[in-house]
């Protein structure tokens, strides 16, 4: 029994510069992700949050990084 990882692209904009970006993200069976991803424009962090149920994403947040 193979776990499928689903991949999906999520849209967001920047919170420090407002520019849209794309972060990719997978459905791997845990609830809940946090990870830093730096802006491709401006290269500042941002802190992302996504919670998914299943393969579905509930709730995803990008915040500028301490």
């Amino acid at each position: 029994n193979k776990e499928i990882m689903v991949e999906q692209d999520y849209s967001f904009l920047c919170p420090h510069c407002g520019v849209q970006l794309s972060a990719r993200l997978e459905a791997s069976g845990a609830e809940r992700q946090q990870f830093v991803q730096d802006c491709e424009v401006c290269c500042r962090p941002i802190q992302i949050e996504v919670w998914f149920e299943g393969e579905d994403i509930v709730r995803f947040s990008a915040d500028a990084g301490e």
